[in-house]
């Protein structure tokens, strides 16, 4: 992928619809940079030369949401949403869940919330200002371990896969106490949901000697992704 800025980039535009426009650029607690590109009138996310996500291929991000949903029923009073990203999953958690419910997102750079309410709140909509969406720029395994049987479903999305790609702290996320301390996080019955553009059998064992009894659904991205399908864990935290 080539990024190009200021007119120079919006002329090879133009002729080539397969370059993009650097629109951003976002730096990550700890080291990195996200770069939000865009290509007509969509939009992608990258961290290096790694798609994250693109506006146009969002099935999975909002299968993170429905698939838990559908699980749990009415028990999802309280959800955390680890990674705003371009928001699909939490505008499928507010469709799924009733008035009564809360939803917590965690997001680690703030500049992804600054996108969030300008050059993707067509994207966005009004989220973020549904009045049971409460968001919190943080770290969301520090909102994970501050918590005991604190939420009926854990979501997150903040890496390509169970790895820490974009943080290597998040790497304690998915690592053996990582995940205890999400099984803690959840009330009984409840579920940790971790999405994935790869599979990793490795990843799935981890889960069941935390303690989880653990669902694996392949989703298509959709929107003429050619690639693999996405993978999406669940995780549930047993009665």
């Amino acid at each position: 992928m080539t990024l190009l800025t200021a007119e120079a980039a919006n002329q090879v535009e133009e002729d080539n619809g397969s370059w993009g426009v650097l629109v951003d650029t976002a730096d990550i607690p700890g080291g990195g940079q996200l770069h939000l590109v865009r290509h007509g009138q969509e939009y992608e996310i990258l961290f290096g030369d790694e798609q994250l996500m693109g506006s146009w291929a969002y099935r999975s991000e909002e299968a993170l949401a429905t698939l838990v949903f559908e699980r749990l029923g009415k028990r999802a009073g309280r959800t955390l949403i680890g990674g705003l990203g371009m928001g699909f999953t939490l505008a499928a958690a507010r469709s799924a869940l009733p008035p009564s419910a809360s939803i917590v997102v965690a997001e680690l750079v703030p500049k992804v919330v600054a996108w969030a309410e300008g050059p993707l709140e067509h994207i966005h909509g009004d989220s973020l200002r549904d009045p049971r969406v409460s968001l919190e720029i943080r770290d969301v395994h520090d909102v994970i371990v501050e918590q005991r049987a604190g939420f009926d479903a854990i979501l997150l999305d903040v890496d390509n896969g169970p790895d820490g790609l974009i943080n290597l702290a998040n790497e304690r996320l998915y690592c053996n106490w990582g995940l205890r301390a999400a099984y803690a996080a959840l009330r009984p019955g409840g579920m940790l949901a971790v999405w994935s553009a790869y599979s990793d059998s490795a990843f799935s064992d981890r889960l069941r000697q935390a303690g989880f009894k653990v669902e694996i659904v392949e989703v298509d991205p959709g929107g003429g992704d050619t690639g693999p399908p996405h993978t999406i864990w669940l995780a549930a935290r047993c009665e």
